[in-house]
């Protein structure tokens, strides 16, 4: 089994991108890492994704992606990575603020929560370092150039 995509799209922002480059970014991806499992990518508005990071991380502002692993309960398996949840919004200002593209942020944005689906982290610098590697490697699939050149951190 692949990767297979739920896209949900509450958020009332209309510059986001569409279904099909979703779709082809994260079979790329999940292609590169191995990823089995349905993800689902939720685009939200900021209020959404200020109250799920205000909840789950203790954090009460936006951030740009937020990612919930699914742990199975037990005595039972589904074939579920887990959730992506992306902050039209926060992206939109991230990629005017760094003058990058707006579909290739978006792009690394899905790279990062996916990673993060399966277990990579920025906690500590090392983990950064590794996590960052592989979203260059991943980008680069798309031939999307490295979003780490000017060091301007992503991470909100």
């Amino acid at each position: 089994m692949t990767v297979q995509l739920v896209i949900q799209r509450p958020s009332t922002d209309t510059n986001t991108p569409d279904d099909r480059d979703i779709e082809r970014w994260m079979m790329v991806f999940s292609a590169a890492v191995a990823a089995r499992g349905e993800v689902t990518v939720r685009i939200v508005d900021r209020e959404e994704i200020t109250q799920l990071n205000r909840q789950y991380r203790k954090s009460d502002k936006p951030t740009n992606v937020l990612s919930f692993l699914f742990v199975d309960p037990p005595g039972m398996h589904a074939d579920i990575l887990g959730d992506l949840v992306v902050c039209a919004e926060i992206v939109a200002r991230q990629a005017q603020q760094q003058q990058i593209s707006l579909s290739h942020h978006w792009a690394h944005m899905l790279a990062h929560g996916l990673l993060h689906l399966l277990g990579y982290d920025h906690q500590q610098e090392v983990e950064a370092l590794r996590m960052e590697q592989q979203e260059k490697r991943l980008l680069a699939l798309l031939h999307i150039v490295n979003p780490y050149a000017d060091e301007s951190p992503i991470y909100e």
